[in-house]
């Protein structure tokens, strides 16, 4: 058991989970690292190191959140050890590359499952949880491209789409129980313009000058998001979608139009 607030990060093994971890750690709170299994496991049990040894109270979890019972397992197993989650916080987080009229459905329906279905399975399990103590936060980390298409990237905008409504539609009904939920649509950082290279959109050529101040956004300024939208300075945002991308999306968009 635990007097200090518990945080569940999805997927602490790439760049926006380690930072918010590094940042929610400065916050005192107590930490529960996944890291789905695979090749991040090693990056997260180095993360979970490098906190404990500041003295900083981690557990290091490597659990497939694709499935209820997965979930459910890992919600006990915290509840168990810490007595309670307060925050949860989405970065899943994978894009994978193909057109609307050429990817095959199998690989659409893994995307939705790794970005969506991962965030509505724990929303759903801690969700249940959080009612039950009357009080909770969850952040999803998403992408400005659950509004703008991609033009390279189609399963990956259809997640962002469905995490965008997954954020309303669960902010609307654990609201009333004491949970708040909401989204940070996360605009360009460094590798972007690779990442999201089109042969039909100009979105990401020269896209650090399409932001006002001409500079990317980083980790670390998802993670101060986080800890904001995470504090009681942030008690009434509840169902909001935070586009930080630096204005980005204020930019007249150049297409390459049929030639």
């Amino acid at each position: 058991m635990t007097n200090r607030r518990v945080a569940l990060i999805s997927d602490a093994s790439q760049a926006f989970g380690i930072a918010t971890a590094k940042r929610l750690a400065q916050d005192g709170m107590t930490l529960v690292l996944n890291g789905p299994p695979g090749p991040g496991e090693q990056v997260v049990a180095n993360l979970a190191q490098t906190l404990q040894a500041d003295g900083h109270d981690v557990l290091v979890a490597t659990s497939d959140l694709g499935a209820t019972e997965t979930v459910e397992s890992l919600c006990n197993d915290v509840v168990t050890r810490y007595g309670r989650i307060d925050l949860y916080v989405h970065t899943h987080n994978r894009v994978d590359r193909g057109a609307v009229a050429s990817l095959p459905h199998l690989l659409v329906r893994d995307a939705l499952n790794f970005n969506a279905k991962t965030a509505f399975l724990c929303t759903q399990v801690l969700g249940r949880q959080m009612a039950k103590q009357g009080a909770g936060c969850m952040v999803y980390v998403g992408s400005i491209h659950g509004e703008k298409p991609t033009g390279c990237a189609f399963s990956y905008a259809l997640a962002q789409g469905a995490l965008q409504m997954l954020c309303k539609e669960a902010a609307l009904e654990l609201g009333r129980l004491g949970v708040r939920v909401n989204l940070i649509a996360m605009g360009p950082v460094d590798g972007d313009d690779e990442q999201f290279y089109s042969d039909i959109s100009d979105l990401y050529l020269d896209y650090q000058y399409k932001v006002p101040s001409a500079t990317l956004g980083t980790a670390d300024d998802v993670a101060e998001a986080v800890a904001w939208m995470a504090s009681d300075a942030a008690k009434y945002l509840n169902g909001a979608i935070i586009r930080l991308d630096g204005g980005f999306l204020l930019h007249y968009m150049d297409h390459k139009m049929k030639r």
